[in-house]
C-alpha cells in the first residue's frame, strides 16, 4: 500500500504540473501525502523494510530503502515493485494525452486503492491487526472521496458517465456505489 499511496502522490503531482487540475494538487498535498505517512506508520512500526525481513514484502525490485525516508525526498516515480513501477509508466503514459485522460487515470487509481484496500482489510480483519485495519480504513475512506472528485471532474467536462468507464476497464460490472461524503 506504501507503493500505491506514493504512486497516486507521483501521478497527481505529475498530471497536475501537465495540466493543472486543482484536483491533482489538491489530492496529492491533501490527502496522498498523509496517507504515505500513514503506511509509512505501518512499516517503521513492524520494520517491513529492513533488509533482515525482506520476505515480509512484495518487493521485487531493488530495493528503495525507504522506510526512514522524508516523503519530500523519495524519488517520484521509482518503486520497487514491477507491478507498481509498470502501472506508474502507464498511467503516466495516458495521463499526458489530454486534461480528460489525466482524470480518468485518476479514477483508475482510486479504483485499484479500492479494490486492493477491500482485499488487505479481509486480512487485517481476520488477522485481528486493529492498527493496520484502522489505517487502511483511512485509506479506503478517502478514495471514496478521491474517486467522486475526480468523477465530478469528469462530468463538469463532458463525460456523463465519470468515472464509470474506468471501473468496468478494471472488471467491474457496473459502476461504483462507494460512500459519498456528506457536504
Amino acid at each position: 500500500m506504501g507503493n500505491e499511496e506514493r504512486l497516486a502522490y507521483d501521478v497527481y503531482n505529475y498530471l497536475y504540473a501537465k495540466w493543472g487540475t486543482k484536483q491533482f494538487n489538491n489530492i496529492a498535498t491533501k490527502s496522498e501525502y498523509k496517507h504515505i505517512q500513514s503506511v509509512q506508520g505501518l512499516v517503521q512500526k513492524y520494520s517491513l523494510l529492513d533488509d533482515n525481513n525482506k520476505s515480509f514484502t512484495n518487493i521485487d525490485l531493488p530495493s528503495l530503502g525507504y522506510k526512514d525516508t522524508p516523503i519530500d525526498s523519495m524519488e517520484a516515480g521509482k518503486y520497487d515493485i514491477s507491478a507498481i513501477q509498470n502501472l506508474y509508466d502507464t498511467l503516466i503514459v495516458e495521463g499526458v494525452k489530454s486534461e480528460i485522460d489525466a482524470l480518468k487515470v485518476a479514477c483508475t487509481i482510486e479504483v485499484v486503492d479500492v479494490d486492493d484496500l477491500d482485499d488487505y482489510i479481509a486480512i487485517a480483519e481476520a488477522e485481528n491487526a486493529t492498527d493496520v485495519l484502522a489505517v487502511f480504513n483511512y485509506l479506503r475512506n478517502g478514495s471514496y472521496n478521491h474517486y467522486w472528485a475526480f468523477d465530478e471532474g469528469l462530468k463538469t467536462r463532458g463525460v456523463s458517465d465519470g468515472c464509470c468507464s474506468s471501473a468496468k476497464a478494471l472488471g467491474h460490472a457496473t459502476c461504483p456505489t462507494y460512500p459519498k461524503k456528506d457536504h
